[in-house]
């Protein structure tokens, strides 16, 4: 059964800093340009210790640590005094346009290796080093941001009600990020609630593989050892909490996009769409059309799957009919973008040919492939938006 633990987090002084010049989007979605933007908006800022640069120390990662206990020594970061859980809330403008929020509950998730226990991966992960993380954590002993993961327990979300005034509150990009402390008994149902279903792991699956590389390198064993955990949010797997947005494929290929369709034709019924190929509109038309729409130089084709791709693809998905097509293709890179204008940028600078825009899973997939225990293709799902590294942290060392 899962295991959420309580632990004394370490998190800004709101009387000492703004919570929106300190907080910072995770690592792996910051450019070097708003990496250094971000390191400019505050002396403090939390990506500095997420993607550190050599400021105190040589060693970047030293850097890190050094700055980590500088700001715990001048109180602009406080150590709570007991262990506890934390409610967070985003809250935020949908795709609909219509107001929404995630509530989840922060917490140390006890580490099970994938394949074991009931924290279940969630995608295929592409590759990627791991190498840099490991050395961050190695070096600060601190999570310096969670892990997401979608609980199957049903009315967990009705626990997490806000007691008194939020510990931090950060505005940024059009979310409202807040974070308060569970009180002693609340954190007891909320604990015992996660235990009661798996978890799936939704987004930071590196992260979670760094933690039991980690816990591997330092020879922990059992529950006790704070290396034997990781920084978790914890959201209720249901459509009221959660917002799932489609990854887009930028495709560069030898072929046209008008020939590319042709060859399409041996995996999909191909259908021209009329209009203008605008990104932000075929999206829209990959929705109510029900299929990917394949668009470039300036036209668009709808694509349903063959019953033989279906057959063929490990999921019944557009990420896996589309990674069935590409592959019999041949001779196609992909790169994987978020949105519709990563899609017209791509096109218009020439970083591709061809694009295809992808319909959005729904919470429904998403539990259907968990409670079978399997894994969605690479890059499936998008969850929106992302918690901010800095609301706090998680120190593995007293």
């Amino acid at each position: 059964m899962p295991q959420l633990l309580p632990f004394r987090a370490l998190r800004y002084d709101p009387s000492r800093v703004s919570a929106d010049e300190v907080v910072a989007p995770p690592y792996d979605v910051v450019g070097p340009e708003q990496r250094a933007a971000l390191a400019a908006r505050s002396a403090y800022n939390a990506i500095r210790v997420e993607a550190p640069e050599p400021e105190r120390d040589a060693d970047r990662y030293r850097s890190a640590a050094l700055l980590f206990e500088e700001w715990e020594r001048d109180g602009v970061l406080i150590r709570e005094s007991v262990p506890t859980l934390y409610g967070y809330r985003m809250t935020y403008e949908g795709r609909t346009g219509s107001r929404r929020s995630t509530t989840g509950v922060m917490g140390a998730l006890a580490l099970e290796p994938p394949g074991e226990g009931d924290v279940l991966p969630h995608e295929r992960t592409t590759p990627k080093a791991r190498s840099d993380r490991l050395e961050l954590l190695t070096a600060t002993k601190v999570n310096t941001s969670p892990v997401w993961g979608l609980s199957m327990t049903q009315g967990l979300s009705a626990l997490l009600t806000m007691g008194g005034v939020a510990l931090l509150k950060a505005e940024v990009d059009g979310v409202v990020h807040e974070m308060w402390a569970l009180d002693r008994e609340t954190a007891g149902k909320v604990s015992a609630a996660v235990a009661e279903a798996p978890v799936v792991l939704a987004d930071g699956h590196h992260r979670w593989e760094t933690a039991l590389a980690y816990a591997s390198r330092q020879g922990a064993a059992g529950h006790g050892s704070p290396s034997m955990a990781a920084l978790a949010l914890i959201v209720e797997l249901v459509e009221e909490e959660l917002e799932v947005g489609p990854i887009h494929r930028l495709v560069k290929s030898q072929l046209a996009t008008e020939a590319l369709a042709v060859e399409m034709g041996r995996y999909f019924e191909v259908e021209p769409l009329e209009g203008e190929a605008d990104p932000w509109r075929l999206e829209e038309q990959a929705e109510s059309l029900g299929g990917p729409v394949l668009t470039g130089g300036g036209r668009a084709w709808l694509l349903r799957a063959l019953p033989s791709t279906v057959r063929s693809a490990e999921e019944d998905l557009d990420s896996a009919h589309l990674a069935v097509a590409l592959e019999g293709i041949g001779a196609t890179g992909v790169t994987y973008v978020n949105s519709p204008s990563e899609v017209a940028e791509g096109l218009a600078s020439g970083a591709a040919g061809s694009a295809v825009l992808l319909r959005a899973v729904t919470v429904g997939q998403i539990s259907d492939v968990a409670r079978a225990r399997r894994r969605m293709p690479p890059k499936t799902t998008f969850f929106r938006p992302k918690p901010r590294t800095g609301m706090l942290f998680r120190p593995l060392s007293e």
